[in-house]
């Protein structure tokens, strides 16, 4: 794409757009890419305003164009490619000596910035840290150094806000409302309007909402959205720690509609799969273990020995970029706590279908293995299955078993393909000790 309007002596960059093609596929009425934008500014020796950006992108007679470009420079600054001065011009950050970095808070009120450059960190006065949270991501400049010679910067300008809401203790004295934050880092009390205090009392914990962020000028402001309970009311820690580390624990309506359609039990459709029930699969966990979610059936076959191990399948249920496969994707894993749980996917999924208990048929994906006398790998293969566990075992428990050679009533079928299992552990572990064997 060709730029219109006059060619001028303060354009640096090419005159062709280099991703140009890639604009006019995305965009019904395209403007210049990032690129070409960042080029222009590199080469000038000074701020661009708007309206030079108009004139040299060739933008002045299409006010939809220039919409589009002000939103365009909009995101730059809010990724920091960009710096909008108070002159309104417009600039790159390694030539105005910025910074772009996330805040890392202190208990005393001072911070850091993390250079995204990997550069060492940035000193934050108390004074610095007003107008930000733990966590925030903004542009600093290096103003000098502190008393211990580390490098000391001044915000330039928050870029991007990462707490909209936080936990901590209700208190009203003297007519005025506000939220002492529990997470440490955050040094700044919330203030709250009267109208903004619901039913909350003074001395409670609470979820405040982050209305207005704080400034040079003015402190935070926030209205309390929940009420978690009375200080040190027992269990309210583990609320305290979901909301202060911000652990997603409430489904989107998008993902509770997906899960409606799971049913409990295996469908007739699913029984295409190879027919693994007759196996005696077990689980063998830990005595606190709260996931099931692989199972193991080993049996002597003359001088081999056949080797299967199954996990739950969850990939039939979560289908790529569906709403569950993206709400797990943000979760990242399920989080423990002593008492609860707060998991990747829903309870139907992570409690029921995806988990492997006993005596319930399940879908899983095999790995169906044949391993030599001498515990050499011999084949493999991979496949789907359904199987039916036959027991939830704890390693204690079976050790027990193995040792004293027998274990209790209902079992006792179990008990000859444990000891195979033992024993081809034992052969793998010495083989793996002396280096033998082949992966």
């Amino acid at each position: 794409m060709r730029l219109m309007g006059k060619r001028t002596k303060r354009l640096p960059a090419p005159l062709f757009d280099p991703f140009a093609k890639r604009e006019a596929e995305k965009y019904t009425n395209p403007i210049p890419s990032r690129e070409y934008i960042l080029d222009y500014l590199k080469g000038c020796g000074h701020l661009v305003k708007r309206d030079e950006l108009h004139q040299v992108l060739g933008l002045e007679a299409d006010p939809e164009q220039q919409e589009a470009l002000r939103r365009r420079l909009r995101a730059m600054e809010r990724d920091g490619q960009i710096v909008l001065t108070r002159r309104a011009g417009y600039g790159l950050p390694d030539k105005m000596n910025l910074l772009r970095g996330r805040i890392i808070g202190h208990k005393d009120g001072f911070g850091f910035l993390v250079p995204d450059d990997g550069s060492d960190d940035l000193y934050l006065s108390a004074r610095q840290m007003q107008c930000v949270f733990h966590g925030d991501r903004v542009l600093a400049r290096v103003v000098g150094t502190d008393r211990r010679n580390r490098r000391e910067g001044m915000i330039a300008e928050v870029l991007e806000r990462n707490t909209p809401s936080l936990v901590g203790r209700f208190f009203s004295e003297k007519g005025v409302a506000f939220v002492v934050p529990s997470n440490t880092r955050i040094a700044q009390d919330i203030l709250v309007g009267s109208e903004d205090q619901g039913e909350a009392t003074s001395g409670q914990i609470v979820v405040v909402e982050i209305t207005s962020y704080p400034s040079f000028r003015q402190q935070a402001i926030g209205r309390i959205t929940e009420i978690l309970g009375d200080h040190m009311a027992p269990g309210l820690e583990i609320e305290v720690a979901i909301r202060n580390y911000n652990i997603p624990h409430i489904w989107p309506d998008a993902v509770q509609a997906e899960t409606m359609r799971f049913q409990e039990g295996v469908l007739p459709s699913e029984q295409a799969r190879k027919d693994l029930l007759s196996l005696p699969f077990v689980t063998i966990d830990g005595a606190d273990a709260k996931d099931f979610d692989d199972a193991v059936y080993c049996e002597r076959q003359k001088k081999q020995w056949r080797l299967v191990v199954a996990i739950a399948d969850v990939s039939h249920y979560v289908s790529p970029e569906s709403e569950l496969d993206k709400e797990a994707q943000a979760r990242g894993n399920s989080v423990y706590f002593p008492s609860t749980v707060v998991p990747m996917l829903p309870e139907i999924l992570s409690n029921e279908l995806c988990s492997l208990k006993p005596k319930v048929n399940r879908l899983c994906l095999v790995c169906d293995m044949l391993i030599s006398a001498k515990g050499d790998l011999k084949r493999f293969e991979f496949y789907p299955a359904v199987i039916h566990s036959r027991a939830r075992l704890i390693y204690n428990e079976v050790a027990a078993w193995l040792h004293h050679k027998k274990c209790p009533s209902g079992y006792n079928d179990l008990l000859p393909h444990l000891n195979d299992l033992h024993t081809l552990y034992e052969l793998l572990r010495q083989n793996r000790e002396r280096g033998l064997g082949k992966d």
